[in-house]
């Protein structure tokens, strides 16, 4: 699997969780967490919006009017790639996938923050 991923290289729709943060920190970006209820209830990035992959696209207009860049986050990436490109289809441009997911967030030693869900 890393082999194929230094094969393949990194996307430009991919940030690792410094890049993230520097686009959080200097450009405003707005992160929304994919994942269920209980897996955000149980740790999840510091002000992340949370919508559900299975709601993204009705609420995708509330992403759109923000008007600010989106970062997507889930377990490990996967559930968030799938919701960069419903979002573009959607047709928000500036959206990002954090690679690796909170796995590599929390890796990296970023903070997560525990509790109820922010709309």
């Amino acid at each position: 699997m890393l082999l194929f991923q230094v094969i393949k290289g990194k996307s430009p729709d991919e940030l690792d969780p410094i890049t993230a943060t520097l686009k959080i920190n200097r450009e405003d970006a707005l992160v929304v967490d994919v994942r269920s209820a209980d897996e955000y209830r149980q740790g999840h990035i510091p002000n992340a919006r949370h919508i559900p992959l299975a709601d993204l696209e009705k609420r995708s207009a509330e992403l759109a009017k923000d008007d600010k860049p989106v970062i997507l986050c889930c377990a490990t990436g996967a559930r968030s790639g799938l919701a960069l490109a419903t979002l573009r289809k959607a047709g928000i441009s500036s959206v990002f996938n954090l690679s690796g997911g909170l796995q590599a967030w929390e890796r990296a030693g970023h903070p997560l923050a525990r509790g109820k869900r922010k709309k």
